[in-house]
């Protein structure tokens, strides 16, 4: 749901983006909630609808009281001070995960068109390993990228094989600029299919984002210990633990 919060956001669609969090029921949610969603949805009877919330549910009840307060017209300057009631943390997190959607959408047709992730292909923009990082884990520098000619395919072939660079897809932004050849057609046609553009992310506030780059692999070094079972590994920033260890346990990231 993160991220169709935040589809909404970037696409200045402010009522959709609220009426998707303070909205929107789901059958893994309490009786009670999913009541109160479903009064959300049929009525927009804000004040009424606080009467329904769980205390717990702070963040929609924050939402709901700046809606209640409004001169009753509800339009997209309401709906966006609604959202601007949350953390600013919260709010950045709506568009990090709009980002991370288009992300793993363009690495699905990567994968689907049968382009590598070890290594590049003309077109490709490569991240190089960054010199700060720590001991046993090598994470890309996002501010060091180049474009990859073809050239210069082998070249960079050989740094990816010995970890110092990394084929990069866009956490898109203002600032993005799209690859070229067939990495750059699957990031526009992907771009194309979700209905946004670089400037789509040119939002007030919290809002806006300029977007970089990030690897498309990650490598780590895994130890596993039993009794009890233990895996121990490094991710870098971005990189989740509860989608490797769905690889290995083969369940719904939300039951771990």
């Amino acid at each position: 749901m993160t991220h169709e919060v935040g589809l909404a956001i970037v696409r200045g669609d402010w009522e959709g983006a609220v009426m998707t969090y303070v909205g929107n029921p789901s059958e893994r949610e309490p009786e009670r909630t999913r009541k109160a969603r479903a009064f959300v949805d049929e009525t927009r009877d804000w004040g009424a609808a606080l009467d329904r919330f769980p205390d717990h549910l702070g963040y929609e009840r924050s939402m709901l009281h700046r809606l209640a307060e409004g001169d009753g017209e509800d339009d997209e300057d309401d709906f966006r001070a609604a959202l601007e009631t949350l953390p600013t943390n919260l709010q950045q997190l709506f568009v990090n995960a709009a980002q991370s959607y288009v992300f793993n959408r363009i690495l699905s047709e990567r994968l689907e068109r049968g382009l590598p992730f070890d290594r590049p292909v003309a077109g490709d923009v490569v991240c190089f390993a960054d010199s700060d990082s720590p001991n046993g884990l090598t994470l890309p520098d996002a501010d060091r990228t180049q474009r990859v000619t073809a050239a210069r395919v082998d070249s960079v072939t050989r740094h990816c094989e010995r970890g110092r660079a990394f084929v990069a897809a866009p956490l898109v932004g203002t600032e993005t600029e799209l690859a070229d050849g067939k990495p750059g057609d699957i990031e526009r046609a992907v771009l194309d299919e979700v209905g946004l553009s670089p400037g789509d992310f040119d939002r007030p506030g919290e809002f806006h984002s300029e977007g970089t780059r990030r690897a498309v692999l990650v490598r780590t070094d895994l130890e596993l210990t039993v009794d009890p079972l233990t895996l121990s590994f490094a991710l870098p920033r971005g990189s989740y633990a509860t989608v490797l260890l769905r690889e290995y346990l083969k369940t719904d990231p939300q039951r771990l």
